[in-house]
């Protein structure tokens, strides 16, 4: 296979790469301001009461978030059929431009419709141009460590949780909501536009220095080379389909989780709103922590082995977070860790999950197709969780839920098996 070390333009792939794995990094960080959203909810809600004179609460604008983290797998999906076009530069550029624009449209919002339209149209469907081309890319440049790029490029994203919220309160706090948004998207503008200069697209077929592809696809590690599958082929495999339910099962039951879950710590475990709060920051970063901890573990034992263990984890996590609800804060933060770990698996391995099982060349639209499991799960997990606190007043249920959802993911697990034995 030939080696892509030097270009007619000179570019050094196999060291231009920890540039553009950087690069993409501080990118997500910047897009993964999307959820920061909860931060911006009551201001804005209290200064769209100013001018409406309507009373307004943080709950009234839930749609503004809904349309926003629902909407992304459409862009990821388009975002990958022009990053084979033009290359990730001009995609990601673009994604930024319109991300910072809704923000800065937020600015000027008179009311709920405006909202939607900066913040879940122009924000949530930028987030998809400029997450699916990071992530991608990033992974088909580092075939032998893809397992670990992946799961750092996905935890830069999520680290933004733990990081942007309390830069958005401070401006909040000096600059007044409507100031504050504007701020930030210019920011985001200015930031992304500079980093994105430094993405090149990888050359199919790259191998970095040093390194000797396998000489087969053994099964289902984060390394291999698989045969390049187009999207319409990757429908066609009745693999895809289990791929995409496994990570629906694992994505729901960390949706259901983060959702709720500094409600979940004030009901069941008596928690005040300020110690609730920082459940949600541990969460977060276990939740990073697990996108680098499985993306390194998979490198080593192969992705659907490092999946079959998470899901078994997160058995026992759900079986942890029922128990403790007898009022044992130690047995809640306990389970609290591993489904952020968890939850953060699942993000860290799919991408090379999906690269292994249909290639590296077609990996940005075929991602963006197979992240449609975890919008759905994003749909569904809250709704679950509030639909059974609306019936029975008490979370614990949600818990058994979330225990049959691993487990079916569990036993998918093993279907998935059975498919790559008859290859």
């Amino acid at each position: 296979m030939e080696k892509h070390k030097e270009t007619h333009s000179g570019i050094n792939y196999t060291k231009r790469r920890w540039l553009v794995l950087l690069a993409s990094c501080v990118i997500n960080l910047c897009i993964g301001a999307l959820y920061a959203w909860s931060v911006f909810a009551g201001p804005m809600a209290a200064y769209l009461s100013g001018i409406s004179g309507t009373e307004l609460t943080a709950a009234d604008l839930a749609i503004v978030f809904s349309v926003g983290n629902g909407l992304g797998f459409i862009t990821m999906i388009g975002g990958g059929f022009l990053n084979q076009k033009i290359g990730p530069k001009w995609v990601i550029f673009w994604g930024g431009v319109l991300f910072g624009l809704g923000y800065v449209i937020c600015g000027f919002a008179a009311d709920t419709a405006m909202l939607v339209v900066g913040y879940g149209l122009f924000s949530g469907l930028a987030m998809g141009l400029a997450y699916g081309c990071t992530i991608s890319n990033s992974v088909k440049f580092f075939p032998d460590k893809a397992g670990l790029v992946g799961g750092i490029a996905t935890a830069s994203y999520g680290i933004s949780t733990v990081i942007i919220p309390p830069i958005a309160n401070a401006l909040i706090d000096s600059l007044g909501v409507n100031r504050a948004f504007m701020t930030m998207g210019a920011a985001i503008i200015l930031v992304v536009g500079i980093f994105s200069q430094m993405i090149v697209k990888c050359p199919d077929g790259f191998v970095p220095d040093g390194w000797t592809p396998p000489a087969k696809k053994e099964e289902s590690g984060a390394g291999d080379i698989a045969a390049d599958m187009d999207w319409k082929e990757m429908l066609a495999a009745p693999v895809f389909y289990v791929m995409l339910v496994m990570l629906f099962f694992g994505a729901v039951l960390g949706m259901m989780a983060i959702s709720q879950a500094s409600n979940i710590a004030q009901s069941m475990i008596g928690m005040t709103p300020a110690a609730a709060a920082i459940v949600v920051s541990i969460l977060a970063l276990f939740n990073t922590f697990g996108r680098i901890l499985a993306g390194m573990v998979s490198d080593r034992i192969g992705c659907i082995q490092t999946l079959t263990g998470v899901f078994v984890i997160a058995i026992a996590a759900m079986g942890i977070l029922y128990i403790s609800g007898n009022g044992s804060a130690a047995l809640f933060y306990v389970g609290i860790c591993l489904i952020g770990v968890c939850f953060g698996s699942f993000m860290g391995v799919y991408p090379s999950f999906t690269a292994g099982q249909f290639g590296r060349k077609n990996s940005s639209v075929n991602y963006g197709i197979m992240f449609i499991g975890f919008n759905i799960a994003g749909l569904l997990g809250p709704m679950i969780v509030s639909r059974v606190f609306q019936q029975t007043g008490d979370y614990g249920n949600t818990f058994l839920i979330a225990m049959a959802f691993a487990a079916a993911g569990l036993a998918l697990s093993f279907v998935y098996r059975r498919f790559q034995k008859a290859e």
